[in-house]
């Protein structure tokens, strides 16, 4: 979606600045401080990068860290890239290579927290649907909830649901998690969510009974597999709603 890319060129843009604004504030101090602590304020500057930022904007950290120790923090006396003695050039080596290891176990951990959070969502919208559907609720209501949980889930910026109608060509999201547009015997196969709505069927007990028409953000790529995936299990559960309704199928 537009807000991740331009939360990515953000962090991209925080990583390069974050690490010298943190080395200039700390030039007023370097009399009194060791290079080794300067070192670590910076490789905290690094970390907080990594925790709200990509792979690649944790890596840019770690070396715009590593670059500005050694213009602004490192020389002595003070003069850029000009070193001392070897324990200096030894801590401008381990700030680089700490803050690239560290970096990256953050951007790690906040994946891994952000998989464990997707999958909890996504259990939960489809434990929430099949209660509905076996409580009885109304097939509109199911097909309601269903149209408000792949907008969630797909991150869509709509959805709308049509009974009965296959009335043009569109690309679908297949069962698979693939996404494809059938035409005649041309099959045409996307990567990225294509220019206009694209179809999800809902079908139950073998009939057909109409499709969830979703409308991306332009220029979006596609959710991860995992979100396809339990996007068709939830339209499956719409179709197999209106199938035990009793709602007039099409084929």
């Amino acid at each position: 979606m537009p807000g991740y890319r331009l939360h990515d060129r953000a962090a991209l843009f925080g990583a390069l600045v974050v690490p010298l604004l943190v080395a200039l504030a700390l030039v007023p101090f370097r009399t009194r401080l060791s290079t080794t602590n300067e070192a670590l304020v910076l490789v905290v500057a690094v970390v907080a990068i990594a925790a709200s930022g990509t792979r690649a904007a944790a890596t840019l950290a770690a070396l715009s860290a590593a670059a500005w120790f050694g213009v602004l923090l490192l020389a002595r006396p003070y003069r850029p890239f000009t070193v001392a003695d070897g324990d200096e050039i030894q801590t401008a080596v381990l700030l680089l290579v700490v803050g690239l290891i560290v970096s990256q176990s953050a951007v790690r951990a906040r994946r891994l927290h952000a998989v464990v959070v997707t999958g909890a969502a996504h259990l939960s919208s489809l434990q929430g649907t099949a209660r509905l559907a076996e409580q009885g609720g109304a097939p509109d209501a199911v097909v309601e909830f269903v149209r408000r949980e792949l907008i969630g889930v797909l991150g869509l910026r709509g959805c709308r649901f049509e009974y009965g109608t296959l009335i043009g060509h569109r690309p679908r999201l297949e069962h698979g998690g693939g996404l494809w547009l059938r035409r005649g015997g041309e099959v045409t196969g996307y990567a990225d969510w294509p220019d206009g709505e694209t179809e999800l069927r809902a079908v139950g007990g073998g009939h057909y009974y109409g499709r969830f028409l979703l409308d991306p953000f332009p220029g979006c790529p596609l959710p991860p597999e995992e979100a396809r995936s339990v996007a068709v299990a939830l339209a499956a559960l719409a179709g197999a709603a209106l199938d035990t309704a009793g709602v007039p199928h099409r084929g």
